[in-house]
């Protein structure tokens, strides 16, 4: 097989209609002292079949066998995918060099994107929803830039109980702007600290995420009470959005802006990507939606058609009017999640919620009979923390050793939670799993 198809002859013709004789030519507005001279370091050339066995070889080696018990969320859920999901997302029709970007010429891509919105603004509760962002931290960002454009104050007030990552990225967009970012405590309930919002004023944003990182559930109609009381958008995020199979949706709480990853929803897990940011909001505030929308329309027949509605990104507008410069319809993964939301429908995913709240919930009481103890008395969703005894680094390598991931250590990101795991049980955990689990953290 050629992987450079181009011969000589073509390039040299293509040289010659650019106006150059040499493929060098192309970088002179480069800095000669910033040009690589030097011959990569790149192995010889292999046949395909080589390759191929190289790259299976690769994958062995990074995989994560399924052999092993993964008790593992924070962010990335483990999820049985529908075979119509994988099936119909390899079909030539959809996966093709160009899906994950732009292919907006292609009505069966817009009716597919139309699709996924109307999916994601069911799910949500919320009036109107985009083709989708890179994935959640990002889409936290953009939302919270979208309401400094709608609300006119100076300061953002973000749960500390944000996925400590959203919250990174989150400074990193807004570090540039000159807004404030406050951050707000957390109870000993493992709930935001609402008080600390009574003495904020010119906010532009209350950003809450439920569940949060610590698997609670937080009071969204409360909180949206109190945001828009100070004039503040109420925005909520989210890592897991299976748990609103289960969960009233953020639009029935007041959410202005409602986002969060959809990685749970027929997209592997990959060690992290690719994956899925959703966004939605309500249609007064569209117009200061990041990214773009896919719209329904007729033809001068009368024909059912789709079409790019909304595109207020630098590739379409004038860049100092884009409200996002750094967003794209990450189309494959929103594929994904459209093809998942439809095969597993409503009842079903209300069914799977509830199976994963249950088995999380089995574990959580398990474990508490074995004499650990549950950290936060709040309603949690799929994942929990537990407290383990001093030097529990040493059983969780043991446990390691034995093809158990116990969970995440939280003191890296919270350090008065030293000796605290974050735990996550979603529908593939079997309770023999989970029996193994709590047997061994005992031993």
């Amino acid at each position: 097989m050629r992987y450079l198809p181009h011969t000589g002859e073509d390039i040299t013709s293509m040289l010659q209609i650019v106006g150059v004789d040499h493929l060098d030519d192309l970088f002179r507005s480069i800095p000669e002292d910033c040009r690589c001279k030097d011959k990569l370091n790149l192995p010889e050339p292999v046949s395909e079949w080589e390759l191929n066995d190289a790259l299976v070889a690769l994958s062995n080696k990074m995989a994560v066998p399924p052999e092993y018990k993964v008790f593992l969320g924070a962010g990335s859920y483990e999820h049985y995918i529908p075979a119509s999901v994988s099936y119909l997302l390899g079909r030539s029709e959809f996966s093709t060099a160009y899906t994950p970007y732009q292919p907006e010429v292609s009505q069966g891509t817009l009716q597919a994107i139309y699709e996924y919105q109307t999916l994601t603004s069911r799910l949500l509760g919320m009036e109107v929803a985009n083709a989708s962002i890179y994935d959640g931290a990002s889409a936290l960002a953009e939302a919270l830039l979208m309401a400094t454009r709608v609300a006119k104050g100076k300061k953002i007030a973000i749960s500390s109980l944000t996925h400590p990552l959203y919250r990174r990225v989150v400074g990193t967009y807004l570090h540039p702007t000159g807004y404030e970012v406050i951050e707000l405590p957390y109870l000993k309930s493992g709930r935001t600290d609402l008080a600390a919002l009574d003495g904020m004023d010119d906010l532009a944003a209350v950003s809450i995420q439920s569940p949060n990182f610590l698997g609670c559930i937080e009071d969204l109609h409360a909180i949206g009470e109190i945001a828009h009381n100070k004039k503040a958008l109420f925005i909520t995020s989210f890592t897991e959005a299976l748990a609103y199979g289960l969960l009233k949706n953020p639009g029935s709480q007041g959410a202005d802006i409602a986002c969060g990853e959809g990685q749970s929803f027929g997209i592997p897990r990959s060690f992290g990507g690719p994956v899925l940011g959703m966004f939605a909001g309500k249609m007064k505030y569209v117009r200061n939606m990041p990214g773009r929308l896919v719209g329904e329309t007729r033809d001068l027949n009368g024909k059912r058609g789709f079409v790019l509605t909304l595109a207020t990104r630098e590739q379409h507008i004038r860049r100092e009017k884009a409200t996002s410069n750094i967003c794209t319809n990450n189309s494959l993964c929103a594929l994904a999640a459209a093809m998942y939301m439809a095969s597993v429908g409503g009842s079903g995913m209300r069914d799977l919620a509830r199976l994963n709240y249950d088995k999380s919930e089995y574990l959580k009481q398990e474990l508490k009979t074995a004499g650990f103890k549950i950290k936060f008395e709040s309603p949690t969703f799929n994942e929990f923390v537990v407290e383990f005894p001093a030097g529990f680094e040493t059983t969780y390598a043991l446990l390691l050793e034995k093809k158990i991931v116990a969970g995440l250590h939280l003191a890296p990101y919270y350090p008065e939670l030293a000796n605290h795991y974050l735990l996550c049980v979603t529908e593939t955990k079997t309770r023999a799993e989970m029996d193994t689990l709590v047997r061994e953290v005992k031993s």
